[in-house]
């Protein structure tokens, strides 16, 4: 017996029934990207090795998927070199692309590649899968699907509000309660610079991404695995502790940070947009969270994370302020700023709390039963019409049993199935049963196109 083929750990079929959700979701995300201006996008599933490395810290790093090159992969690599087994030096000689682990970098990329077609500030969004090697759990997937929205060109801190508005917008529309973090790297970067430890911002924010995850005890110790001093450590407990409201928090940091620059810096570009949204009909609870840290290391300020209020779930969408990932391409000053939205987490999410709309639920709402060759011909002029009006519409394909064709709209979830035969050819009137119900109705042809179903 033929063993039944499987799909690799931490990637997903979508059958037709969840494709229906997911296309909601994509719809309802990239109809209000385009309220705000915002033009599509997409780049290939893979890119050059060279452009995915050493863009996300070496964390990020890791989790990359490499492609092995075509054809013999291992000829130009040594038998001294397999010895050594040295997996970043055989991995430029036998991988020179990769799969994207994110929807930015291939952006930036991409912005370089066009600067002298490309209209600035240039705002996009791009809703597309993205791989990572990480380990398979609940919310966290190999392949999965991000829709993202960023503008490039603008240092204005317009850009973030304008994002916290989508946010807000997105999440009313979708009917879910959620909150969205809210920090600044600068602000970041002062702590680790108030605290003696300059040089390890990278650690520290890599570190306290984990904290919900974790918790604090074992973040402190994977700072002091990381070489953080014990000094350094017990004066960033406070902080990371901080309580009240957005304000309150800011004017504690004001003291704390009172003699880094970088930091002050960053506490002023949250007032800022703090006070933009006070003037703004928001109404997503928005919290100021100095653990909130975002482990890609090319974010420069602000910082976002979404978290559903009702179900347990990681971050649904993320992103932040970077202040020159294309500089890493040879295109300095180019400030931007985006977000994501985690599809695959949001349906999760969505699904749990079972708040799809009902009419997502099927395709077809119409099912015309085949009665015979004669029937055939008269509903295929038929539907047609109908679908020129804008009503999806199926015709069986075959004259079989009655029962079987019922049973066909039911597992569907088709709502209306219409029965013409030859009393109804005759008098130009259509039986159309409601599927729900079990009511019927007769209806002429026009009636049927008007009917609002």
């Amino acid at each position: 017996m033929a063993k039944i083929p499987t799909i690799p750990k931490g990637t997903r079929d979508y059958s037709p029934d969840v494709m229906v959700r997911r296309n909601y979701i994509f719809d309802t995300i990239k109809s209000v990207f385009r309220l705000y201006g915002y033009s599509p996008l997409e780049t290939p599933a893979m890119e050059n090795i060279s452009t995915l490395m050493g863009k996300y810290g070496e964390e990020g790093d890791k989790l990359l998927f490499k492609i092995l090159n075509s054809g013999d992969f291992l000829a130009d690599v040594s038998e001294d070199e397999l010895i050594e087994k040295n997996s970043s030096r055989l991995t430029g000689k036998i991988a020179e692309k990769g799969l994207r682990y994110d929807l930015t970098v291939p952006f930036a990329r991409y912005v370089v590649q066009h600067q002298n077609e490309i209209t600035f500030p240039f705002k996009r969004y791009q809703v597309q899968p993205v791989w990572r090697a990480d380990r398979p759990q609940k919310g966290r997937y190999r392949e999965f699907y991000q829709c993202d929205v960023d503008v490039i060109g603008s240092d204005s801190l317009l850009n973030e509000v304008e994002l916290i508005q989508i946010v807000d917008e997105i999440y009313k529309r979708l009917k879910l309660n959620v909150r969205l973090h809210i920090n600044n790297r600068k602000v970041l970067a002062g702590i680790a610079e108030v605290i003696g430890e300059n040089e390890r911002l990278s650690d520290i924010t890599v570190a306290i991404d984990k904290i919900e995850k974790i918790g604090l005890e074992k973040v402190n110790e994977e700072l002091r695995e990381k070489g953080v001093s014990e000094i350094g450590i017990q004066k960033l407990q406070p902080i990371l502790k901080l309580q009240g409201s957005n304000n309150d928090k800011l004017v504690e940091l004001k003291h704390i940070l009172a003699d880094s620059e970088t930091g002050l810096k960053g506490i002023s570009e949250l007032e800022i947009i703090f006070a933009y949204l006070d003037d703004s009909d928001i109404s997503t609870d928005i919290r100021l969270d100095l653990t909130l840290a975002r482990g890609l290391s090319y974010y420069t300020g602000a910082i976002f994370e979404v978290k559903s209020l009702d179900v347990e779930m990681g971050s649904i969408t993320g992103g932040g302020r970077y202040d020159d990932l294309t500089g890493i391409f040879g295109l300095s000053g180019m400030s931007g700023v985006g977000i994501s939205f985690g599809a695959d987490r949001i349906y999760d999410v969505m699904l749990q709390l079972d708040i799809f709309p009902k009419d997502t639920d099927y395709t077809t709402r119409i099912l015309f039963v085949n009665f015979g060759e004669k029937e055939e011909k008269y509903c295929i002029k038929l539907a047609q019409k109908l679908r020129s009006a804008g009503v999806n519409v199926e015709l069986y394909p075959e004259a079989a049993k009655m029962k079987k064709q019922m049973a066909y709209a039911d597992k569907k979830s088709i709502p209306y199935v219409a029965l013409v035969g030859e009393e109804e050819m005759k008098s130009g009137m259509i039986t159309l049963k409601n599927m729900n119900t079990g009511e019927q109705i007769r209806l002429s042809e026009k009636e049927l196109e008007n009917l609002k179903i």
